[in-house]
């Protein structure tokens, strides 16, 4: 920890450094780019989280807040600052473990939304020709992030402290690499969980074979002795559109050194009358039932079910056989899915989920959302019911 803040510190006086000469003439005849293009943004987002688990003492109730500030400097001589700052409080009920390790009430089941302050971005970005180069701790969603994301829907956000470089060669062809030192994770800024150390390689080719065919080849290569989950990843993804459905799929073989796995998904999207129905496979393979192919960088939350309980994946490894359908009932968007998780090795029925989420936008800056996850155990961990109510404000200054 103490090698990745000094790190961080070195990147941070850098981009300083860089940001400075960029307000001055040094780099530009017009010195009042920085501050005239610039744009600050304020985010209000206030959630309550109500958890209710088989097997704990106590319902979960989480009423949080998050102010977050966003500063985005105007461009000079083609570079760019960003800077973001989180702060995460309790407003009434906090009846919850937050899973940081720093505060947790382990009467109550886990949401992950410990209070604090946080610099959630700080970087410099150089854009220019086809190149782009972001230097300090930024936001990284690569492809649909099921390998590498941000987590957003937690209140703490995921961010990587690294250097990110990306190029278009043209229309079809662009690459993209990152190197990480540090991941500042969603358990907030307290804890011992707060952060992991390594050197993290995130690559990713993509290749457009049209309008509709995309294909993308990538390689996330986490590497950390002290890490559990260090493994290296290797895989493609495509996604491609046949009339009215939209296919994707993907596959990717992982080894960690002592054990393999492999992954792979397929899914299609089709509109029927008002409805987009959505049927689709995932899978996370496992190595004879003694190691689960492992995502330890993905925003989860997307995948397998609102409830998280696939967070982890088993040493049996994981099938999810899922499907969605989304409407739009006047100005609410409303979808609704179905899981059912099997294991890869062996013959459990680890459960079934029904998720329901709804999706109100006030006002250009105002959203309000709901949404329901009930988890249905057989062989894996317990039956889990979980509640969300949230508004979203976004104003500009």
């Amino acid at each position: 920890m103490n090698n990745a803040l000094s790190c961080f510190k070195k990147s941070a006086l850098f981009i300083s450094i860089l940001s400075s000469i960029a307000a001055t003439n040094t780099f530009a005849a017009d010195d009042t780019g920085f501050i005239a293009g610039s744009e600050t943004k304020v985010n209000f987002r206030y959630r309550f989280e109500n958890v209710d688990q088989d097997g704990q003492t106590n319902d979960a109730q989480a009423s949080t807040l998050r102010s977050r500030i966003s500063f985005k400097s105007g461009e000079v001589s083609h570079f760019r600052l960003n800077a973001e700052v989180d702060n995460v409080t309790t407003i009434g009920a906090d009846d919850y473990n937050d899973a940081s390790g720093f505060r947790s009430n382990t009467g109550y089941p886990v949401v992950a939304d410990p209070t604090g302050t946080s610099l959630n971005q700080l970087n410099l970005t150089y854009k220019n020709d086809g190149t782009s180069v972001t230097l300090g701790r930024q936001r990284i969603n690569l492809n649909n992030q099921r390998f590498v994301g941000g987590v957003a829907w937690r209140q703490n956000e995921q961010t990587y402290d690294g250097i990110r470089g990306q190029h278009s060669f043209n229309d079809a062809l662009s690459v993209d690499y990152s190197y990480i030192y540090y991941v500042s994770r969603i358990f907030g800024p307290d804890g011992p969980k707060r952060g992991l150390d390594g050197d993290f390689h995130f690559i990713n080719a993509h290749y457009k074979l049209n309008k509709d065919h995309k294909f993308t080849g990538f390689a996330y290569l986490l590497e950390d002795d002290s890490w559990a989950n260090s493994n290296d990843t290797y895989g493609i993804d495509y996604n491609g559109k046949f009339g009215s459905l939209k296919a994707h799929a993907s596959f990717a073989t992982q080894s960690n050194g002592d054990f393999d796995a492999n992954y792979f998904a397929i899914d299609g999207t089709m509109k029927l009358a008002m409805f987009n129905v959505t049927v689709g496979l995932e899978q996370l393979g496992s190595d004879n039932g003694n190691y689960g192919f492992s995502t330890p960088l993905a925003t989860a939350h997307k995948f397998q079910g609102f409830a998280d309980k696939f967070l982890g994946t088993p040493k049996t490894g994981v099938k999810d056989y899922y499907s969605k359908i989304a409407t739009k009932i006047g100005p609410v968007a409303v979808a609704g899915f179905y899981h059912q998780f099997d294991a890869v090795e062996g013959d459990q029925n680890y459960g079934s989920e029904i998720d329901l989420v709804a999706t109100y936008k006030v006002h250009k800056t105002t959203t309000l959302l709901a949404k329901y996850a009930d988890y249905n155990a057989d062989d894996l961990a317990t039956d889990t019911q979980k509640f969300w109510l949230m508004a979203n404000v976004n104003f500009s200054l």
